[in-house]
């Protein structure tokens, strides 16, 4: 991914791939431009213009109902045409290349790829292949990327709880195979976060030369002492069959589960996030999901937000491009 440009020779946001690559004031603006289009829930939803003949087609080939939504109605707001296409239905499921898919979609204009997909390393080639002033968004890669979820979790965190450097920060579960840990991390270190702990089962925690500078622990209630923030992430039922100590989603509550009893070992004003979609009784319970520790809804909203400051800023490369 490292060989494709994110930033256009003008200094303009083109792809937007990873967090991985991008210099922490690129971030900066995309989360300070998201707080303007953040309006409370209950107020009309903030809009614009800035997408006014820009063309954006979203490309899921992996399940999504958040992060679909969510850049669906952020295109929609900043006043784009949005396509948006049935996996189920697409030319992919009858045999065409995802590249052919592309270039047929070139055909009629389209300016932004939104792209989710489970196998590693498709929004990049697609960004490889596409014409100069095309812009390719990653919303969802394999085990690797979700960048807009790293930067509204970032977002989220900041709103919250302040500044990252004086945060302890920890993510508990499946973090060997989440897209969602990865990003967050790439982000919290890049504003160079107090302290990250990753919390789980052993088989779950990642390899050692991943995610450099975070600690591990393989105890709950130890993971999450003193931390100012407590993300849990989604467990997959086929990850039971991968753990010795840990069978069945009953026994990760028992052990991983989050609960306000044992919330009692963060400070007293932890905030808990999640990202959805939650698996109630098996990473965190109703209580504490809907509780007020939790800024779950609140990491949506900022999604939102965060995914048209995304799209408006490389519309300016695309207008650019258009001449």
């Amino acid at each position: 991914m490292s060989e494709i440009e994110q930033i256009d020779a003008a200094g303009r946001l083109r792809h937007l791939l990873s967090l991985e690559g991008l210099e922490r004031r690129r971030i900066e603006s995309i989360i300070e431009q998201a707080h303007h289009y953040l309006t409370p829930i209950g107020a009309p939803p903030a809009r614009d213009t800035i997408l006014e003949g820009v063309t954006v087609v979203n490309l899921f080939f992996e399940p999504s109902t958040r992060t679909r939504a969510s850049f669906e109605l952020a295109a929609r707001r900043l006043s784009a045409d949005v396509l948006s296409l049935d996996v189920n239905t697409s030319s992919r499921a009858k045999g065409e290349s995802v590249i052919d898919t592309i270039y047929t979609l070139e055909a009629m204009q389209a300016d932004i790829f939104v792209v989710r997909d489970a196998s590693t390393g498709v929004p990049a080639s697609i960004a490889r292949h596409v014409a100069p002033h095309i812009s390719v968004l990653n919303a969802g890669e394999s085990d690797v990327s979700h960048p807009t979820q790293g930067l509204l979790d970032l977002m989220t965190i900041q709103l919250e709880k302040g500044d990252p450097t004086r945060l302890t920060v920890a993510i508990v579960g499946d973090i060997r195979h989440s897209r969602v840990a990865r990003s967050a991390y790439e982000a919290l270190m890049h504003f160079q976060v107090g302290e990250l702990r990753l919390v789980g089962p052993a088989e779950l925690l990642p390899d050692q030369a991943l995610f450099a500078g975070a600690s591990r622990e393989t105890n709950l209630e130890k993971g999450i002492a003193g931390a100012d923030v407590v993300m849990a992430l989604r467990i997959q039922k086929e990850r039971f069959a991968q753990m010795s100590e840990i069978p069945d989603p009953q026994e990760y509550f028992r052990r991983y589960g989050l609960t306000e009893e044992r919330l009692q070992a963060a400070r007293d004003d932890a905030i808990v996030m999640h990202p959805g979609p939650m698996n109630r009784g098996v990473e965190i319970d109703s209580a504490t999901a809907d509780g007020k520790r939790s800024v779950i809804r609140r990491q949506v909203t900022c999604g939102t937000a965060v995914r048209m400051a995304v799209l408006a800023q490389v519309s300016e490369h695309i207008r650019a491009g258009h001449g």
